[in-house]
Formats: C-alpha cells, structure tokens, sequence
C-alpha cells in the first residue's frame, strides 16, 4: 500500500498506512473473528462495496496479512485467511474495540444500526449451551423497520454452526422476541440487559428459552468494558 504514505520512518506511521485506510480495520476485525469467505465478510460489512472489498483483501494480501486460496471443490471460490502476520492483529482489534466501548459517546454509536450486521454478530457470538439440545429456533422480530428487513431467525443445532436467515426457513419457532432495533443494539452492546428492557422488548414461547436469554445471546466481546462516557 503505497498511497497515503506519512513520510515518516516510524512502525507507527508505517503500521497506519497498512491499516488505516478506509474500512481497512473493520474487515480485519471479520478476518479475526474468522470469516473466510466473500460472501461472510460482506455480512459482517455490509455497507462496504463488493469492488472496495476486494480491492481490501488485495491490498492486505500485498501487504502479507492474509492469503488467498482457492477453496476445494468450489470453483471460483476463495478462502481468506490470516497469515502469522494477520493473526497478531487479534490483540490490536481487541484494543481498538475495548477503547471505544469504554470512550466513544454511546449515542453516537446507536445512530448507527444495522440489522444484518446485529444479527450476523448475534449468530457468530451466541452460546448455545443453555439452551435444548435439539434444534432451537429463535425468531426476532423489529416491527418498525421495512418488511425485508423486519425479522430474522436463529436456527441453532447442538452439532453444527449457528444459521441465520433472513426469510422463514421453515421451522417451528421457539421463542419470538419483539422488540425495536435500538433496544436491541444496546442490549448486544452491554449497555443494557433483557431483563431490563422492560415492555421494549416482548419474548414469547418457550419460557425456559426466554428466561436464559441473558445468557446464551450473542453479546459483543466488547461487552463487558465499563463505559466512562454517556
């Protein structure tokens, strides 16, 4: 990455100029959190470009934070992944997300809200321990948003990945939660808690379902850094 550059003989400025271009540290949080392909990463930013993205990964590629490999038995497909280099970068997210967790006025981060990126973040965090060990079906319902974006499920089976969908897959629900994307958003970010949502949020179902909800949502990792500003 040679455009942008500081100028400067510094593993500071030359770090930033690796990493500080526009949605650059974002993509990598999906990198660490372990996305690796395309299509999972638009998820986790959503409103970055398809073109932005790989020319991102490109550049990252380049810059040796991560390898492009052709994924088996799929053609035209890539897997993404982490070189050594990347993966060191874990500790720089974190710190990046824990500082503003703690400092980042907290009204300002709920302006903005994404219901895809909520939810992909919900499915990738969510513990499934508490709950049934048959599959479970979670379905969240936001009534003031467009019809396409209003409800999403949580389809969770004990021996295989979290699924997310976006249209009825079908299935019985177990629990309906129905609340407003804000509620919903601070809750995830640990800045409130369900049992104190009061009537924004409504769960209907399977009361054993609801009353561990606390528990098995996925909150964000940064959730428990204590705020210092409002």
């Amino acid at each position: 990455m040679t455009h942008g550059s500081y100028g400067q003989f510094c593993p500071v400025a030359m770090a930033a100029e690796t990493l500080c271009t526009r949605w650059t540290m974002v993509l990598v949080r999906e990198l660490v959190a372990g996305s690796t392909r395309f299509g999972d990463l638009r998820r986790g930013v959503p409103r970055m470009s398809p073109s932005l993205l790989s020319q991102r990964l490109k550049e990252l590629e380049a810059a040796g934070v991560l390898t492009r490999t052709p994924a088996p038995g799929e053609p035209g497909v890539y897997d993404y992944r982490l070189t050594e280099a990347g993966r060191d970068l874990q500790s720089v997210i974190e710190a990046f997300g824990l500082w503003g967790q703690k400092w980042v006025e907290t009204q300002a981060t709920l302006k903005n809200l994404d219901p895809s990126l909520l939810m992909w973040d919900m499915r990738r965090n969510l513990d499934p321990t508490p709950l049934p060990k048959n599959r479970t079906v979670v379905q969240f319902s936001y009534p003031e948003l467009p019809l396409a974006k209003r409800d999403w499920w949580l389809v969770v089976v004990p021996t295989a990945e979290v699924d997310l969908c976006s249209t009825d897959p079908g299935y019985d629900v177990d629990l309906w939660v129905t609340t407003d994307l804000r509620t919903m958003t601070a809750i995830w970010m640990g800045l409130a808690r369900v049992e104190d949502a009061g009537d924004k949020i409504q769960l209907d179902g399977d009361p054993a379902i609801a009353r561990t909800m606390q528990t098995w949502l996925g909150l964000s990792p940064f959730a428990a850094q204590a705020k210092m500003v409002g």
